[in-house]
């Protein structure tokens, strides 16, 4: 269901579009979480807040502060997962 709604919004809506980085934010939750799968949550994430980021001059005043805010949250995601994969990763290497 996640795959058919993403795929719907990238070619639906724009990049900047609430609903769009809605999905992704949950998206790259579920792939963190859920499927334990961190790199791809951190790809997915990454991938919706760039694109966001090269298309902010056509972000439209209504959905400004609901897109800014869902990109901060993926933004804050993917700091704090890829802080959490170094961090086991020197873990590991101190085994």
């Amino acid at each position: 269901a996640y795959k058919a709604a993403s795929d719907t919004t990238m070619t639906e809506l724009p990049q900047t579009h609430p609903i769009h980085l809605g999905l992704a934010l949950n998206f790259s939750v579920f792939y963190y979480e859920i499927l334990n799968s961190p790199d791809r949550a951190c790809r997915l994430s990454k991938a919706a807040f760039d694109d966001a980021v090269a298309e902010l001059d056509t972000l439209s005043e209504e959905s400004y502060k609901d897109s800014t805010l869902i990109m901060q949250f993926l933004r804050d995601n993917l700091t704090l997962w890829t802080s959490d994969m170094q961090g086991d990763g020197e873990e590991q290497n101190k085994e």
